[in-house]
């Protein structure tokens, strides 16, 4: 196995390398991932998520923003780790801009996100990004996305 290659990330590994904490976690494992190209997650959706009693009681949906987020938060880990750092309190990781957004099919309490992020460039420190997320194989969201890593102004 290539040194730019891993297997996994377990729950403890990603809250090492993401900022967020509960309820905004939005990765749960990390299948797959090659350094400074690739990331392969899963988000599992619960109907014990905060936001499901309000989107929609009559018919639970997750709201699409927040696919993108998952989207967004396996983006993040892939940086984090291809530059060899983590979060720190200094540092927030910011969306610099979001392009060509789909959604195809609604994400229901239940199914498995899976979360394809691949880097498209990275130019002064602004990372470019296309994502897909799939459900059993179908494609439920797509964006391509771009990030930065800020330092906290104090």
């Amino acid at each position: 196995m290539a040194e730019n290659t891993m297997n996994s990330m377990d729950i403890h590994e990603i809250l090492e390398h993401l900022p967020h904490r509960y309820p905004f976690v939005l990765v749960d494992r990390v299948l797959s991932m090659e350094l400074g190209k690739e990331i392969t997650a899963v988000k599992n959706v619960s109907v014990n998520e905060p936001y499901f009693p309000g989107h929609f009681p009559y018919h639970p949906v997750m709201p699409g923003v927040l696919i993108v987020e998952a989207m967004a938060q396996a983006a993040a880990l892939l940086s984090f780790k291809t530059m060899g750092t983590k979060p720190t309190n200094d540092s927030v990781y910011y969306f610099a801009g979001i392009d060509n957004v789909r959604f195809k099919k609604p994400v229901s309490p239940g199914d498995q996100i899976i979360l394809h992020v691949k880097i498209d460039r990275i130019l002064k420190g602004i990372w470019k990004y296309n994502a897909v997320a799939k459900v059993a194989d179908e494609i439920v969201a797509e964006a391509n996305m771009m990030c930065i890593l800020k330092a906290i102004e104090k």
